[in-house]
């Protein structure tokens, strides 16, 4: 026995010295693989062809002929083409602003250089921090920190006194910075949801459910609904179809039931926000789970099935900041699919397609992707760009709720009579569209009121509201995503909205006919923007106006739900979309 006793301690050290070793050779693959995994290495970029080639963006401009004009402009200092950073700021309060903001960097991707519109002349100082005068003769990259993203550097390259070029970091692109590659308007939008109407791509389910066959007799229902002449509820104008909606609405009424999984711990499952940009989803959450005339408890009655999470609580829990990676979050969410797949049989029936999710945060869009990817989501990035589905998806209208105890304090507005600035802006400068707004229109003519960010306090809050309440119309650009809480606030304070933001579905889009109550306006006719509103009659505003003011109950919260509010609003757009696409077994 003790012949055998020492070999086998023998053995047993080699052995763990062996497994110690394997531990430590991971452990030091994977930090060096983190060095060279993007976005925080330049190692793999270093090593594809044309990597710091920058003739072929440098040529693309040789046709200007514009000299640089010889300002005093100051730059920290001359760096070579190809040769771009970012850093993070350590400043607590940047940061917190940068989550206020909701800045994003956008997902991995190809180096991109942009021509941007800048006034280099009036706008440069107060956005960038320099150091070093510009010579007339020769064009340098320079960095320069963008004050409005707080901790950001970027590589400029002047072009003349109008315009630079902004070259993005090869390693991470900023989408929210750069206009998008490809642009859907609204009449592309009004026939895609046609033809989804008339060809759902959603999953024929596994097996049939009477609720199915409830659902289908409600859509024979709504498509065959008698014509809705002179209604007293409900403005027709605004609306693509009132008897439509009308019909629908009522059989939402009396037949739909929604089952509200219990599943999941607060912060992020069952804990709404009520107050503040994300109010949205948190409002839905609340009024949802405490309806006794929507929800059972006995899951085999649904017709449809609500995940009630958070996509701001997710962010505020799980984000690491700084990161720039939201893997986790997106992970956390799959998870909780798989297990409401794998405990319940309801998902699998359709593939989740009587499913919904209600998420106002930017992110939300992403964190959904691929694993809830057949659900119903109401969102506020209403974008055709990032995933958005036209006739299946609801896009969520972004409320900025100042009071949770009365959602309705300060409603309402001046009559059109005396309403005397023609148009009115004034927010951050977030994103790329906003700063063209501003140098096209900022200052420039006394009838536009578009103005950058409004001072701190109250009394500049409460001088914004009086801009609202008293312009004929309200411009609501897109930010760093394509949605805008100021659509909501136009018709909040009876302003006609005028919408700038490509590729954005306004909130409703299925049952809403937005020509009846605001203005749509391609980004590129920025320049035009006091022409066509010129151009609007006046007989027409008022027209646009009174639309407003009768489509405002639409945008409401109440503490108590009350009939055609925001909270049915939602809940039978996501109803609508599910009748006209679910397939009969």
């Amino acid at each position: 026995m003790k012949k055998y006793r020492m070999p086998f301690h023998f053995v047993h050290q080699i052995e763990k010295r062996r497994w110690l070793l394997v531990l430590v050779l991971v452990a030091a693959i994977h930090l060096f693989c983190q060095t060279l995994m993007l976005p925080y290495g330049t190692a793999l970029l270093s090593l594809l062809p044309g990597h710091n080639n920058t003739s072929y963006f440098i040529s693309q401009f040789s046709t200007l002929k514009h000299e640089l004009q010889e300002d005093n402009l100051e730059f920290e200092e001359d760096i070579e083409l190809g040769e771009v950073f970012m850093e993070e700021s350590s400043d607590t309060s940047a940061q917190n602003q940068l989550e206020n903001d909701r800045f994003v960097l956008g997902d991995l991707g190809e180096s991109r250089h942009e021509l941007l519109s800048v006034d280099l002349i009036t706008n440069l100082p107060d956005t960038v921090s320099v150091n070093n005068s510009i010579s007339k003769n020769e064009v340098k990259t320079k960095i320069m920190e963008v004050k409005s993203v707080p901790g950001l550097k970027a590589q400029i390259l002047p072009i003349n006194e109008k315009y630079a070029l902004f070259q993005s970091d090869d390693r991470k692109q900023m989408k929210c910075l750069m206009p998008p590659k490809s642009v859907m308007y609204n009449d592309q939008m009004n026939r895609l949801l046609l033809r989804h109407r008339t060809s759902s791509r959603a999953m024929r389910p596994r097996w049939s459910s009477p609720r199915d066959r409830e659902i289908l007799a409600s859509k024979i229902q709504i498509t065959k609904a008698p014509s809705q002449i002179g209604d007293q509820e409900l403005y027709a104008p605004v609306f693509r179809n009132v008897s439509m909606f009308k019909r629908s609405y009522e059989l939402m009424e009396r037949t739909l039931k929604v089952y509200v999984y219990k599943d999941g711990e607060k912060p992020i499952f069952h804990q709404p926000i009520l107050k503040g940009l994300y109010a949205s989803e948190g409002w839905f959450m609340k009024l949802m789970e405490g309806s006794k005339r929507f929800v059972v408890k006995d899951p085999r009655k649904a017709h449809l099935f609500y995940m009630p999470f958070s996509a701001r609580m997710l962010e505020h829990t799980l984000y690491v900041r700084n990161s720039h990676n939201r893997t986790n979050l997106r992970q956390f969410l799959k998870n909780y699919a798989e297990k409401i797949a794998a405990k319940y049989p309801f998902w699998n029936r359709t593939g989740g397609a009587d499913h919904f999710l209600v998420a106002c945060h930017d992110w939300a869009p992403y964190e959904t992707r691929h694993h809830m990817e057949h659900c119903m989501k109401a969102l506020c990035n209403a974008d055709v760009t990032t995933g958005f589905k036209i006739g299946r998806d609801v896009s969520l209208p972004e409320c900025y709720v100042r009071s949770a105890r009365n959602p309705l304090r300060d409603l309402g507005g001046k009559p059109p009579s005396d309403r005397h600035i023609l148009a009115f802006y004034a927010g951050n400068i977030h994103g790329y569209l906003r700063k063209i707004l501003l140098e096209y229109w900022n200052n420039k003519d006394p009838d536009m009121k578009i103005l950058g960010p409004m001072p701190p306090g109250v009394a500049s809050k409460m001088t914004y509201i009086e801009y609202m309440k008293g312009s004929k119309y309200c411009i609501c650009p897109k930010g760093y995503e394509v949605n805008s809480p100021r659509v909501v606030e136009a018709i909040f304070y009876e302003c006609v909205p005028v919408i700038i933001s490509d590729n954005f579905v306004p909130p409703f889009f299925e049952v809403l006919n937005w020509d009846g109550f605001s203005v749509i306006i391609a980004e590129k006719n920025i320049p035009d923007l006091k022409n066509i509103l010129m151009e609007i009659s006046d007989e027409r505003y008022r027209e646009l106006q009174f639309g407003v003011r009768k489509v405002q109950r639409h945008f409401l919260w109440h503490v108590k739900p009350v009939k055609y509010d925001l909270f049915h609003m939602i809940l039978h757009s996501i109803w609508y979309n599910r009748v006209f696409q679910i397939k009969p077994r």
